[in-house]
């Protein structure tokens, strides 16, 4: 039951015909990455790349690459997982039905990690710069793990029931850290270990980390899991995996994951935060170089036969999307029990996750009233902006269950069609603004900083959305192409931001007025090139909410503020073009390109699978 190591798991894998080796030589620094991106967007299997140039470690990637394969990792447990769920919302329902949870004893033993004097990982010792040193994308600053379990403890709390696992970039080399001496993290607001840093200083005491690599892939996905307070990862990965967690307690460091491919320990020294970045994020976007902590590096361990497990961070669809999807598998019931009224909430991973939140919610407050209005809705969407990493949404979109009992929160197009029936421009738009955004988001004021704004509709329909354009559609100088994205939405191609700015948005909405046909669309998005944004709904989603900070990119035809509130009497109208304060997008090498085509050609490795 359970893996109960890397390599276990990709000789399963293969045996299963889920994973492809590569005998050739390939290279870490950006060939590798396309390898997997290609073979990932091909709906391929695992890879493993046997011989890495410069490096005595093999490589292993896309493990987690289709939701059929992250099942099958898990086939042995997943349905005790979310037994386990079940419980943690009604606990009765245990003796209603005790036959069902009769897995629950061995799911209970897991929860729990043994503490072992030794393990493989602590067979031998190396250096930094002999681990295989992965570059993504041809901007990033250096080297980086792109899979780490990075495990801390409570300064006030510690041991293994208050930890944190938690997967945050780390930077094995470039920019100014001391090469074998020094490696970057970076972590997000928010996040556990940023808690636990903060302890670690209050109490004057060392920070100490241990950041593991490989091992069982129960440990990888529970280090992404977002998990309820006083549930240790550690718990949830022994549960997953089917096997308890072995922890090595008798090292001068922190616990060591007995059954880990790789670990490296050492001390963040409080004093001292150094330039870490660029890296290819999850966005679509470079993350820019910015002042991160430094972890002193004292010992770096590894098992003998280790494999470096890797994803790659890009525009979404990318790997970390299965993820998302199986954590929404497994606590997507839990949802309703921590918000009262609230039913169901997407974090769309094509607007790269964190810019564009769907929610579903009760609107209950007015039962007698002869027209349902958005009232509960707001509560919801209130609560929803204060839960951990929901609070980083900057377009929080929400609708009435009442008004559809059947709408489905992953049907992108059928929840934006609803909401634009109902949605009243004049007073469904709610903005906050100088708060947090996610520190990744470059469209913001600065890092970290932006505003956000929750759209709430309830209500039966007020109007049809046109789904083609009209005869004749003037637009104002300098607007061209329009073309309709989605029932209701019409993209317009403006000029460049840099020859006109934000008065270009501002002359496009002045030009109208509300009883223009133009406001039969009840949304329009200016964006650098209409043809490219309306090409896919994934195109129009990341261009949207990629590009645009709400309190500065949101306008409106008819705009009016009354009372504080600021809304609008025709269409609303978002400027989503590049604004020079914006991070660069990903673009591929052409010459590693070439050289992974070659691999796709009859007679390669990856013939028929790219």
């Amino acid at each position: 039951m359970g893996y109960a190591s890397l390599r276990a798991c990709v000789a399963d894998l293969e045996r299963a015909g889920h994973l492809v080796r590569i005998e050739r030589e390939i290279d870490a620094h950006l060939e590798a990455a396309e390898v997997h991106r290609r073979v990932y967007q091909a709906g391929g299997p695992a890879v493993l790349f046997e011989r890495v140039k410069g490096c005595g470690f093999p490589m292993v990637s896309n493990l987690f690459g289709t939701l059929e394969r992250t099942r099958f990792l898990f086939r042995d447990t997943l349905k005790a997982v979310r037994h386990l769920v079940e419980l943690k919302i009604d606990a009765a329902a245990f003796w209603k039905n005790p036959l069902r949870y009769r897995d629950m004893p061995r799911a209970l033993w897991h929860l729990r990690p043994k503490l072992v004097s030794g393990g493989p990982v602590l067979a031998n010792q190396t250096t930094i710069d002999q681990l295989p040193h992965l570059q993504c994308w041809p901007r990033d600053g250096g080297a980086f793990i792109t899979l780490p379990q990075v495990y801390t403890e409570d300064a006030d709390r510690p041991g293994w029931r208050h930890s944190n696992l938690g997967m945050y970039r780390v930077q094995l080399s470039g920019n100014q850290y001391q090469p074998n001496k020094q490696v970057g993290l970076h972590y997000q607001i928010h996040r556990g270990i940023g808690v636990h840093h903060a302890a670690a200083i209050r109490r004057g005491m060392p920070f100490r980390v241990a950041i593991y690599v490989g091992g069982p892939p129960a440990m990888a996905l529970a280090a992404v899991m977002p998990l309820p307070e006083g549930l240790p990862e550690l718990a949830f990965a022994g549960a997953l995996g089917g096997r308890r967690v072995r922890l090595v307690t008798h090292t001068d460091s922190l616990p060591v994951a007995a059954d880990a491919d790789f670990c490296i320990t050492g001390t963040v020294d409080p004093n001292l935060q150094l330039p870490e970045g660029p890296f290819g994020d999850h966005l679509g976007y470079y993350s820019l170089a910015h002042d991160f902590p430094v972890l002193n590096v004292e010992k770096v361990y590894h098992r003998d036969g280790a494999i470096w497990p890797f994803t790659v961070v890009g525009r979404p669809p990318q790997e970390d999307t299965q993820f998302g999807a199986i954590i929404h598998e497994i606590t997507g019931p839990i949802i309703p029990t921590v918000i009262p009224g609230l039913h169901a909430v997407h974090a769309v991973d094509a607007a790269g996750v964190h810019p564009l939140l769907l929610a579903i919610g009760s609107e209950r407050y007015v039962p007698y009233a002869p027209k349902r209005k958005p009232q509960e809705l707001l509560t919801c969407a209130n609560a929803i902006l204060g839960q951990g990493q929901l609070s980083l949404a900057k377009y929080l979109l929400i609708v009435a269950r009442e008004d559809n009992p059947e709408l489905a929160i992953h049907d992108i197009p059928a929840f934006l069609r609803h909401l634009l029936e109902r949605v009243d421009w004049r007073t469904d738009l709610h903005f906050q603004t100088s708060t947090t955004i996610d520190t990744l988001d470059y469209s913001g004021t600065g890092l970290n900083e932006g505003s956000k704004v929750v759209i709430a509709a309830a209500g039966p329909p007020r109007r049809v959305l046109p789904t083609s354009l009209p005869d004749r559609l003037t637009l104002p100088d300098g607007f061209s192409e329009p073309r309709v994205c989605l029932p209701g939405i019409v993209a317009v191609q403006g000029p460049e931001y840099a020859s006109e700015g934000e008065a270009a948005v501002e002359r496009f909405s002045h030009a109208f007025q509300p009883n223009d046909p133009i406001n039969m669309y009840p949304v329009i998005v200016l964006v650098d090139d209409s043809e490219f944004a309306s090409r896919t709904l994934n195109n129009w989603l990341w261009v949207t909410f990629t590009r645009s900070n709400p309190a500065a990119d949101v306008y409106g035809i008819g705009s009016f503020t009354r009372q504080k509130h600021w809304g609008c009497e025709g269409s609303l109208v978002i400027d989503a073009r590049i604004k020079p304060h914006h991070a660069p997008p990903l673009v591929e090498d052409p010459e590693v390109s070439r050289r992974v085509d070659a691999l796709g050609s009859p007679g390669g490795p990856l013939y028929r699978i790219i």
